[in-house]
């Protein structure tokens, strides 16, 4: 793995040294945890028998619950419900240590009732995924590819997404991916806020990577927007790998 964005700035740097110092989650809940990057994080998480993140309880948040297939009954429950329904979500987020957001549909509403939810909980710690171009950070054609592919209006939604959970006071991740597929590989490299995104495309595996990275120690990444792609895939379109 290539963890590029710790390097740049002196505020990642004092990330990484907060990092260390913190335990692991004790209480995820996953919205969206049938999600295909949920999906992934469930089983790491709660196929371990041992080491990082071995004993974290999650609480599976999805509509149609029994499209999910329970992995550890003795650690993990289901609430049926919607990220719109404000008082499922503020009852699911009671006594949550993180709250990990893998959503699909209009960002805004649900990041204003995320926010909300977790301010009355007293949940301070969010990973948000989302997807690259929130800045105007890819450069180049790939960059104009990517806002006039994923349409203008969608991507304002998930701009003013963002500018609503980073204006909010909690301790958030906003992970913004770059094109993904379901290789296995778990080899990247992030970029900062501020800093031009660098490839095109990313495995989920990866991104789970990161993900699970957080929750044994919450403290790195505190309120960051890192962009995340794998090494060598430049170019004006997405390039896979074989």
């Amino acid at each position: 793995m290539r963890d590029s964005a710790a390097d740049h700035t002196e505020g990642d740097k004092d990330v990484q040294m907060n990092g260390s110092m913190a335990a692991s989650v004790g209480r995820l809940l996953i919205l969206g945890a049938n999600g295909q990057i949920a999906r992934i994080v469930r089983k790491d998480l709660l196929g371990k028998a041992e080491g990082a993140g071995c004993g974290v309880q999650v609480t599976d948040y999805l509509r149609k619950p029994a499209r999910l297939q329970i992995i550890d009954p003795g650690r993990e429950r289901v609430v049926d419900g919607d990220v719109n329904d404000y008082p499922t979500l503020l009852a699911a987020a009671q006594g949550q240590d993180l709250v990990l957001a893998d959503l699909g549909g209009r960002f805004e509403p649900m990041a204003a009732n995320v926010v909300r939810a977790m301010d009355h909980a007293g949940v301070g710690r969010l990973i948000w995924i989302t997807g690259l171009g929130l800045y105007h950070e890819v450069p180049g054609e790939f960059g104009r590819w990517v806002e006039e592919s994923c349409g203008h209006e969608v991507m304002e939604d998930t701009r003013r997404a963002a500018r609503i959970i980073e204006g909010s006071d909690l301790d958030y991740t906003i992970i913004r991916a770059a094109y993904m597929d379901d290789r296995p590989d778990r080899d990247y490299e992030l970029t900062a806020k501020g800093e031009p995104y660098r490839g095109t495309t990313i495995s989920r595996a990866s991104i789970a990577d990161l993900i699970e990275r957080i929750v044994a120690s919450p403290g790195e990444f505190n309120r960051a927007s890192l962009g995340i792609s794998r090494p060598g895939t430049a170019g004006d379109r997405p390039v896979w790998v074989d």
